[in-house]
């Protein structure tokens, strides 16, 4: 091992938003989920905002994720399920 090689440590994801497909993924391998971007925004370490611009994005992008906008109540609620 060289002085420059970590051990064993899972690399960072490049971007937010692989950041974030890979938080929906391992959500959504329990079956389809929930939520609202200020309730998971702490646990991927990105405002709401960001989540919402994001969701968008992932939408179209996503192939192994099903993602749906599927209410609005005070902020959009997403549906997320494995395609």
């Amino acid at each position: 091992m060289s002085a420059t090689t970590k051990p064993s440590e899972a690399p960072e994801p490049n971007s937010k938003k692989q950041r974030l497909e890979q938080f929906l993924q391992r959500k959504a391998d329990d079956g389809e989920m929930y939520f609202k971007s200020k309730f998971i925004a702490d646990e991927v370490g990105l405002s709401a905002k960001e989540i919402g611009a994001l969701m968008v994005k992932l939408k179209d992008s996503a192939t192994d994720l099903e993602i749906e906008k599927w209410s609005y109540t005070s902020a959009t609620t997403w549906r997320v399920s494995p395609a």
